[in-house]
């Protein structure tokens, strides 16, 4: 009977592809799930405030992970997992990100310090060691300084920029950066093909030589289209970002008594000034391939290059020194050819590191 549907045997694709295929993206959408095997709790840290905290369970000493600027605790969903077998790891999603509250205020560095101790006391995690990526060294430095004896070490991964000596603030680094080749200094965008799913993306990104995000911390960053494709970012915005910024300050390891571990990414290059411990035979992920460097194609570029790399490690060394300074002891470890998201690029290197530290604390 013409006019009449018969809706039945939709899985026959009766309605043609594109349809079928639409409704089959909705329902991909609908039953996915987060696979990473936490619970999630979320924690009061003040009066209308909450943080996302996930919790893997784990034997042994309890390990606090937290993260960089712009993602979330699921950043760690991979990653975490593979320390159960000999610490307990926890990961907090800082205010002003993901499914944490977002208030219009509360991100100076001593604040969001008093966060993760707020976690900790409520959740009563005790002598923890805390691990912070990138700007999370903001809230490790600052936490061990002002509550001593409240953690037994601090883990560093490419977290030791100083905000108050930072690159991006050098008119004459920026400059440098300027004279770069445009294939040394820009990384393609994704295309929209890129951007189809979370599984495109995560592939873009494998392929662009950077490490691959887990699928939950795509998600948890970036919208998602009702045809499954990846949105825009959703995770924060740039006002908090900026606040987060304003709010950092010059870092001082003097008042940390405990031991540090500490990682960055510098080839083993002879320029570096400090003492370090080399990781000659770095383990890089399956999922990761690092990009192959840029070669100049004359003198001119290899002159600027070379500029540029010597003020970038003229700041790395200002870094590391001063982080050295630290009275409890610090283990400095380049991982050469690591991604900043070393714990991704290099899990095997940071698990082995960690596991050795975590023998060593008291």
């Amino acid at each position: 009977m013409r006019g009449v549907i018969n809706l039945a045997p939709l899985s026959g694709c009766l309605l043609g592809v594109a349809l079928c295929g639409a409704l089959s993206t909705v329902v991909q959408q609908q039953d996915w799930h987060d696979p990473s095997p936490h619970e999630i709790r979320f924690i009061t840290v003040e009066p209308g405030v909450r943080l996302e905290v996930l919790d893997w369970s784990g034997k042994g000493r309890p390990v606090v992970l937290l993260t960089g600027s712009g993602n979330t605790a699921h950043v760690f969903d991979e990653f975490a997992p593979k320390l159960t077998g000999f610490c307990h790891p926890y990961a907090i999603t800082r205010r002003g990100y993901g499914a944490s509250s977002k208030p219009d205020s509360g991100y100076t560095e001593e604040r969001l310090a008093e966060d993760v101790l707020q976690v900790l006391d409520e959740m009563k995690i005790e002598k923890p060691v805390l691990v912070g990526h990138s700007m999370a060294g903001e809230e490790l430095t600052r936490l061990a300084s002002d509550h001593r004896n409240r953690v037994a070490g601090l883990v560093y991964l490419d977290a030791a920029a100083d905000p108050s000596d930072f690159p991006a603030s050098s008119p004459a680094y920026l400059e440098l950066f300027k004279k770069l080749p445009d294939a040394r200094k820009n990384d393609a965008p994704p295309s929209l093909a890129d951007r189809t799913s979370f599984q495109a993306y995560r592939d873009w990104q494998m392929r662009s030589g950077k490490a691959p995000f887990p699928e939950s911390e795509l998600r948890n960053m970036f919208a998602t289209n009702p045809d499954g494709s990846v949105g825009d970012y959703k995770a924060s915005t740039p006002a908090i970002h900026k606040a987060i910024g304003d709010g950092a300050q010059k870092r001082n390891y003097s008042r940390i008594q405990e031991p540090i571990l500490a990682t960055f990414t510098w080839s083993c290059s002879v320029k570096i000034t400090t003492p370090y411990i080399c990781i000659k035979s770095p383990h890089h992920s399956q999922m990761y391939q690092a990009k192959v460097p840029y070669r100049p194609k004359n003198a001119g570029e290899r002159a600027a290059i070379d500029a540029f790399d010597d003020a970038t490690l003229a700041y790395l060394n200002r870094w590391n020194k001063n982080l050295l300074t630290a009275p409890g002891g610090v283990r400095l470890v380049d991982v050469p050819g690591a991604d900043h998201y070393v714990f991704i690029s290099n899990e095997e290197d940071v698990e082995s590191e960690l596991r050795a530290f975590l023998n060593q604390v008291h």
